[in-house]
């Protein structure tokens, strides 16, 4: 669990990233980048309920 969390962070680290290059400088590629990442953290944000589920049976 805790290396999913952690998975999680610099998934969202690198959305973050890529989201303000595209907010501020207009950078295409970098929208295309964060769109990516936040498909990448809602299927790790699912497996994390998931287990987390698990674990407080």
């Amino acid at each position: 669990m805790k290396a999913l969390v952690e998975l999680i962070k610099v998934t969202y680290a690198e959305f973050e990233k890529n989201a303000e290059a595209q907010i501020v400088k207009g950078n295409k590629a970098a929208g295309a980048r964060a769109r990516k990442a936040a498909l990448a953290l809602m299927k790790d944000l699912k497996e994390f309920r998931k287990i987390s589920v698990i674990e407080s049976k």
